[in-house]
């Protein structure tokens, strides 16, 4: 894990949405960091696609967010819902 990096945010988001986007990866790093709570999560996750509804934008923040901080959405993500799924 890189310890300084940038979150990859659009600056045309509202202080609201960059707040909502700036939780979820909160919650990617706490997965990461083996402090999660699978809940919290998914709640962040749900409001975060308020804010990025496309999966194609999702995905590049994804990436970016992955190559600055070297944390995976997509296998946190995947992770968590298959816990939620057993």
């Amino acid at each position: 894990m890189n310890e300084n990096y940038a979150y990859p945010l659009d600056y045309t988001w509202t202080t609201e949405e960059i707040t909502i986007v700036f939780s979820f990866f909160k919650q990617v790093e706490n997965y990461y960091e083996n402090k999660r709570d699978n809940q919290e999560f998914l709640k962040a996750y749900q409001k975060f696609k308020t804010v990025v509804p496309s999966k194609m934008q999702e995905k590049q923040i994804g990436k970016e967010f992955e190559q600055n901080s070297g944390y995976s959405i997509y296998e946190a993500l995947q992770s968590v819902k298959s816990v939620n799924n057993t």
